[in-house]
Parts: structure tokens; sequence; C-alpha cells
């Protein structure tokens, strides 16, 4: 029993069963959330969003749990990874998975960024989320669509499981939308906490779960009258800002063939490099990353946010700007401020001055990469 005191309460964690490789403190922290609705944040090692980590660790990551879900799955099978947190754990895990099933496996994302170029599959809600409001999309390509209908399994990967419910609602959101023959479910994620509520999500096909740690959370509220004033950032429209790079990464259903910039090369030998994601847009800028620590730089792999955390316990630092969607909405860079880079590499899906000025005076030797010629 591991037991975190937090200002609203205590969280106290047991695990039942553990990967050989990867036990709770290679896979964990824990911090505060800027919500109501629940008080504490499981801040994973080694997903690249919260937590800068180095591309090889995350790579070991996609490789121990794609070796534990099963094999014999009946085809088509549709591998979907949750946004924004798990986008790049989803495609890492589908990486891994497409050495064996070939395009007998498609993979998407749900998505908070909705494409007026792409048909709308379905939408739910995250409950407990800072942001609820997701939709899936699909493709005008009748042999991708068609393989999303027709799925005999459904593999969904998040980085933790707390109730089941958002996979819940995915389900019956999908299965709303036409998804009638779907004879498995495969939960993936990094940890599991929902093994006493599985049961209770009853969507009518066997669900399986595979992860690196099982266990389960008790969280004892210490009724404190603490004001939480939680920005505003549950907005999916589309604004000042154009998505200009393809969807070609998972928004857009696809058998993941898209690559990295082969351009950006390191300055000197051993530099110390950041690449930052941004939001969603996770799975390219960590094939950058991948790519630069293949050539010999020391490298580190996070993302941007819009998910607002306070600061302690695994958050040492915090940068906050406004996002570069233009939706007018707070973005966050944790645990980068207080650290050295040679170089921090910002990677957008929109123009290069659709990021805030104001992160160039919170991050040292900042760069932007984007899709503009």
């Amino acid at each position: 029993m591991k037991e975190i005191e937090l200002s609203r309460g205590c969280i106290r964690v047991s695990v039942r069963q553990h990967h050989p490789d990867w036990d709770l403190d290679h896979l964990l922290d824990f911090a505060e959330r800027i919500n109501p609705k629940r008080a504490f944040l499981f801040v994973s090692k080694v997903l690249g969003k919260h937590i800068p980590v180095a591309p090889s660790t995350m790579q070991r990551s996609y490789a121990d749990l794609s070796t534990l879900i099963p094999k014999d799955l009946p085809y088509p099978i549709s591998v979907i990874g949750m946004a924004e947190t798990a986008v790049g754990l989803g495609a890492g895990v589908y990486r891994e998975l497409k050495q064996d099933f070939a395009e007998n496996a498609l993979f998407l994302t749900t998505t908070r960024h909705p494409v007026d170029a792409l048909p709308t599959l379905g939408l739910f809600l995250e409950e407990h989320s800072h942001a609820q409001d997701q939709f899936i999309l699909s493709s005008h390509d009748p042999k991708k669509h068609q393989h999303i209908i027709d799925s005999k399994t459904l593999i969904l990967v998040d980085d933790e499981i707390s109730t089941g419910k958002t996979f819940k609602n995915l389900i019956l959101s999908l299965q709303k939308a036409g998804l009638a023959q779907v004879e498995r479910i495969i939960l993936v994620t990094l940890v599991n906490w929902a093994e006493q509520h599985l049961d209770d999500l009853d969507v009518g096909v066997p669900i399986e779960v595979v992860s690196l740690l099982h266990g389960h959370w008790q969280w004892q509220d210490n009724d404190k009258a603490i004001e939480i004033h939680m920005p505003d950032v549950n907005k999916t429209n589309q604004e000042a800002q154009k998505i200009i790079a393809p969807h070609n990464w998972g928004r857009e259903p696809c058998f993941l063939d898209c690559t990295a910039w082969s351009n950006v090369k390191l300055k000197h030998p051993h530099e110390k490099i950041l690449v930052l994601g941004s939001g969603e847009f996770s799975w390219i800028p960590f094939l950058l990353a991948e790519q630069l620590e293949q050539q010999g730089a020391e490298v580190y792999y996070s993302s941007t946010t819009r998910s607002p955390i306070m600061q302690g316990h695994a958050i040492q630092s915090i940068c906050s700007f406004t996002d570069n969607y233009g939706l007018n909405i707070n973005n966050y860079a944790y645990n980068v401020k207080h650290q050295k880079f040679d170089r921090v590499l910002l990677v957008v899906e929109t123009e290069k001055n659709s990021v805030d000025p104001a992160l160039f005076a919170q991050i040292e030797n900042l760069e932007v990469i984007s899709y503009e010629p």
C-alpha cells in the first residue's frame, strides 16, 4: 500500500500484479488536478505527456504491452487511441501489432478537434475529464470506413483505467454508429485500477484487460473547503488557426504509414534535446524524437496539454500559454521550465505564428517546427 497526501485528501494505491520490468515507481507519480470532480492525477513516467522521457523508454512500453495482447483475434481489428493523452501510446502499440496483423488492423484516435472534411462516426463523454466532449471520425475511403464498421475486435488504448466508464461510453457510441459484429474487446493500458468495476461495463461483448500493472486505489477526502477555479478548456470547435498538417496519424483512420521530418538534424553530437508534441498531435513529434535519439542525441519527449494541474509532487514546473488552435484556452507544458536543454523543438500541426509568444519567454532555446513550406 502506498499513500500520497494531497491538499484535498489522501490517495491510497495497492498493486496486485505488475510486469517484471515495470513496477509502480517505474510507471507512476502523483499530482493534483485543478478539477472539482477529481482531486488527484496519476502522472505517468513513461507516457511522454507530463514528464519528459526518453523515446526508447516509451518504445519499450509499447513493445511490452503489445506482447500481452492475444494474437488469436478475429479480423478486422480496429485499434483506438484515446485523446489527448493516449494518442501516442495507441499509435505505438498499433505499430507493434501491425507487425503481426498487417492491414487486418487499422488505427484511429478519438479527438477533440472535429474535422469538417471527415465524416463523424460518433461522439461520447469522458465524464471525469477537464474536457468531456470527444469525437470519433471516419474516412471517406470506403475500405477504411467499412473496416471500422465490420470490426470483430476492438483494441482500446488509454494510459490508465480508473473506472472504465469512459471506455463504456466509447463502446456504446461505436455500437450506435453501427459496429454490430464486435466479438472481442481488449482494453490496453499502462495501469489498470478498474478490476472491481469492469463487471459493471455490461456492453454485451466480452471485455479483457491488458496492462503493465493491475491494482486499485482509494480516495479519502479530508473535507477541507478549498476553492477550485478550473479553467474552461472544454472547447472542440475550430476557430482562428487552421490545422495544416495531414491527419494520417490516426485522427483519420489509417495504417500509420506517416513519417517524421528527415531534414531535422543534430547541430552537434550528443545534444540534449527535448521534443514537445502539441496536444493530440503527438505521434509524428514522437517519431522525430525517436529519429534524433537514434542519431546519437540525448533526447527526451513530452507534449503540451490542456489539462490543468497544480504545481507540486510530480509537477515541478509549469509553463502556461494560450493554445495554438485559436480556441483561446489555456495550454500547459509541465516539467520543462526548470530543466536545461540545448534545444527544445515544439512540433505543431498549425502554422508557426499560431504559437503563443509567451512560451518563448518561458522556455529557453525554443524552436517551432510545422508543416509550413
